[in-house]
C-alpha cells in the first residue's frame, strides 16, 4: 500500500472536468423548459463523471502509476467496456434521485408549480391597454416555464370565465394551445367583478386539487369584494396572490389590490402604461421558487437552513459516487475508497461553492459551476497522495514466507535460517 500521485491523470481529470462542464451547460439550456429538472441535473453530473473517467482512462493508458503496468497489458479493455455505464449511467441516477429529493417540499413552504392567471377584461381595458399588451404578456411568460409547470387562465368582466383549465406546459405544442386560447378572447364592454374572478380560481383549483399555486390578477378597475370571505381558502392553502393595478385612478382599486396581496403574502405592483405589465410579470416570476442544485435557490425558501444544508449534502455524495464510479472503471477497489473519500471532501467543498456562489446572474453562475466542477475532478484524485492505494492485481507477501526456489526448480516457503544452515544461501 503506497501513497502516490499520477499527476499526468490529475491534468487529464481536471481537463475532463472542463469538457464536462461545457457539455452540461449546453445540456442545460438545450433541454431547459423542454425536460424536467430531474432529468436535467441527472444528465448534467452524469456527463461530467463520464468527462473525469475519460481523462483518468487516457491519463492511465499513457502513465499507469496508480493502476500498475499490468493493468494496461490485461484488464484496459475491461476498464473502457466499464466507463459508460460507470460514470454516466451511475451518476445519471444518482444526480436525479438528489435532484428529486432537494425539490421535494418541506412543511408548509412549496415550490410554485402552477401559476393562475387572473386578467381583467372589462370594457374599461380597451382604454388602457388597448393592444392588449396584457395578454402578451402572459403568452411571454408562458413561453418561459419549464414543463413541470401547469398553467390556467381566468378572464372577467361581469362574470368570470375560464379560458384554459390547468394545463401542463409540457412542450410547444401546448403553449400554442393555451396562446390560441388567450388570442380568442373578445373585447367587452362589462365591468369590473374581482370577487367573482377570485371565487372561480379558487373553485378550479379546489377542482384540481392542485398544491404548490400562485395567482398573478390584473385589473384596471375596483369593485365590491367581500375580502374575508372571498380570501379565507387563499390564507388557508398558503396560494399568493400577486396584484397588478394597471393605470388606477381610483384610490379604492389600488386599495383593494394592495389588500389582497397583503393578505396573502402576496405582492402589490403598480403599473402606469400597459407596455410594462411584462416586466411586471417577470419580476413576479422570479419570485415562485424554483431550486435545483445547479441554480440559485429563490422564493421564500432562498435563505433557508435545511435546504443549504440539503444542497451541500447532495453535492458531497455526488463527489463521492464520482470517485466510487472511477474505482470501478479501474476495477481496483484500493482507488475507489481512495476517490471516494476525496470526492467526498471535493463534493462538500464544490456544494459550498455552489451554496454560497450563486445568484441569478447567468455569466457569474456558469463560472461558479465551472469552479464546482474542477474541484471535484481535483481534489478527488489528489486523495490518492492521502489515502495509501495498491496498483491493480498486486499481491503482498510477508519476509518470512516469500517463495523460494530448491536447485530441481520447485517453489516452497523456507525460513532464511533454515536455508543458510543448509547452504541455500549460496
Amino acid at each position: 500500500m503506497q501513497r502516490k500521485i499520477n499527476g499526468l491523470l490529475v491534468l487529464f481529470s481536471l481537463l475532463g472536468g472542463a469538457l464536462g462542464f461545457v457539455l452540461g451547460e449546453i445540456l442545460l439550456h438545450q433541454l431547459e423548459g423542454k425536460t424536467p429538472h430531474i432529468l436535467n441535473i441527472g444528465l448534467y453530473f452524469g456527463v461530467l463523471a463520464l468527462c473525469i473517467g475519460l481523462g483518468c482512462l487516457l491519463a492511465e493508458m499513457i502513465s499507469p502509476k496508480l493502476n500498475g503496468a499490468s493493468w494496461r497489458q490485461m484488464y484496459m479493455g475491461t476498464s473502457w467496456k466499464l466507463w459508460i455505464p460507470a460514470t454516466l449511467v451511475l451518476l445519471l441516477v444518482v444526480g436525479a434521485a438528489l435532484e428529486f429529493l432537494y425539490e421535494v417540499d418541506m412543511g408548509s413552504q412549496r415550490q410554485v408549480r402552477n401559476i393562475v392567471f387572473v386578467i381583467d377584461n372589462s370594457g374599461s381595458m380597451q382604454q388602457t391597454d388597448p393592444d392588449n399588451a396584457r395578454y402578451a404578456a402572459a403568452k411571454s411568460l408562458i413561453g418561459q416555464m419549464d414543463s413541470a409547470k401547469q398553467v390556467s387562465v381566468v378572464a372577467f368582466g361581469n362574470e368570470a370565465e375560464v379560458i384554459q383549465p390547468f394545463v401542463k406546459v409540457s412542450d410547444q405544442d401546448a403553449k400554442l394551445a393555451i396562446y390560441e386560447k388567450i388570442d380568442s378572447l373578445a373585447p367587452t364592454d362589462d365591468g369590473t367583478n374581482i370577487e367573482g374572478a377570485l371565487n372561480q380560481a379558487m373553485q378550479l383549483i379546489r377542482e384540481e386539487s392542485t398544491k404548490g399555486t400562485l395567482v398573478i390578477l390584473l385589473s384596471d378597475g375596483v369593485s365590491d369584494v367581500n375580502v374575508d370571505k372571498t380570501l379565507r381558502d387563499y390564507i388557508d392553502q398558503h396560494i399568493a396572490i400577486h396584484t397588478v393595478g394597471l393605470s388606477l385612478v381610483d384610490p379604492s382599486g389600488t386599495q383593494l389590490l394592495e389588500t389582497i396581496a397583503n393578505r396573502t403574502n402576496g405582492q402589490y405592483y403598480d403599473v402606469e402604461e400597459a407596455k410594462d405589465i411584462s416586466l411586471v410579470f417577470q419580476q413576479i416570476y422570479n419570485t415562485v421558487g424554483d431550486r435545483t442544485l445547479l441554480t440559485e435557490r429563490t422564493g421564500s425558501l432562498e435563505g433557508s437552513s435545511l435546504y443549504m444544508i440539503m444542497r451541500i449534502l447532495a453535492i458531497t455524495i455526488i463527489g463521492a459516487a464520482i470517485g466510487i464510479a472511477l474505482g470501478i472503471v479501474f476495477d481496483n477497489r484500493y482507488l475507489a475508497k481512495s476517490f471516494a473519500i476525496g470526492g467526498a471532501a471535493a463534493g462538500l467543498l464544490a456544494g459550498c461553492v455552489l451554496e454560497f456562489g450563486l445568484s441569478g446572474s447567468t455569466w457569474l453562475d456558469g463560472i461558479v459551476r465551472l469552479i464546482a466542477a474542477l474541484i471535484l475532478a481535483l481534489v478527488t484524485t489528489l486523495f490518492t497522495l492521502i489515502v495509501p492505494i495498491q496498483e491493480h492485481g498486486a499481491r503482498s507477501y510477508s519476509r518470512s514466507s516469500r517463495p523460494v526456489r530448491t536447485d530441481a526448480g520447485q517453489a516452497f516457503d523456507q525460513p532464511k535460517s533454515d536455508r543458510t544452515s543448509r547452504g541455500f544461501n549460496k
